[in-house]
């Protein structure tokens, strides 16, 4: 059985008085451990993609499985714990919040849930991204690589099976970029999570293990380079 499993989904989006089909029909199966890169232009329908397999967003029809599970019309509440345990997220702007430190940024999911090992996991976190010592600075007080690889600490913190990641280089300069691949392929061998990444930069696409390129909300699908 496929961890992540997308059969037949469409998304629709109004605007004023227009229908904008965003996704088309689309099928997609992500298996256990895999790299899989969401490439296309933009506007192509990437980010709407990975809302709705992460349950971020609804679709209009289809079914969204995660191990077999049917997560489709799951309401806010039965999404919650999945949001926070099943998935992880690492976006293009960080959304970090501008009120906690970075240590307690990346223990939040973590207390969510109760655990109360939060404390101690994200400090081992932060200190294998190279962090330890920024623990105690807020948001504002960070460079954009700092953000991300703290982000990136947050979307693991509760480790999740599933680590979806939106255009994670997108605000940062080509060194910090590669240096916030690096890590993400890094952690992504070390704990065998599957990883979900949107881009459009071929530099990241080559080292997936699959890609799928979105046409006009159209999936087409090929074998990565590796």
């Amino acid at each position: 059985m496929a961890l992540l499993e997308a059969n037949n989904i469409s998304k629709t989006y109004t605007v004023g008085t227009q229908r904008i089909k965003v996704l088309i029909d689309a099928s997609l199966s992500v298996e256990r451990g895999e790299f899989l890169v969401v490439e296309g232009e933009s506007g192509s329908g990437k980010s709407t993609l990975l809302s709705v397999l992460s349950g971020l967003d609804k679709i209009d029809k289809g079914h969204v499985l995660i191990e077999g599970r049917n997560i489709t019309n799951l309401s806010e509440d039965e999404l919650a714990p999945l949001r926070n345990t099943t998935f992880g997220f690492v976006f293009q702007s960080f959304h970090l919040v501008p009120s906690l430190t970075a240590l307690e940024n990346v223990m939040f999911p973590a207390e969510l849930r109760g655990d109360r090992l939060a404390n101690e996991k994200a400090k081992i976190l932060l200190s294998r991204v190279g962090l330890s010592e920024r623990a105690a600075s807020f948001p504002h007080q960070l460079s954009g690589g700092e953000k991300q690889r703290c982000a990136i600490c947050r979307a693991l913190i509760n480790e999740p099976r599933i680590i979806f990641a939106d255009e994670p280089t997108g605000n940062l300069d080509s060194v910090n970029g590669r240096a916030v691949l690096k890590l993400l392929l890094e952690l992504h061998r070390e704990r065998m999570t599957t990883l979900v990444l949107v881009t459009h930069n071929q530099e990241v696409a080559v080292k997936a293990d699959r890609i799928v390129t979105l046409r006009d909300g159209i999936i087409d699908t090929s074998i990565a380079n590796a």
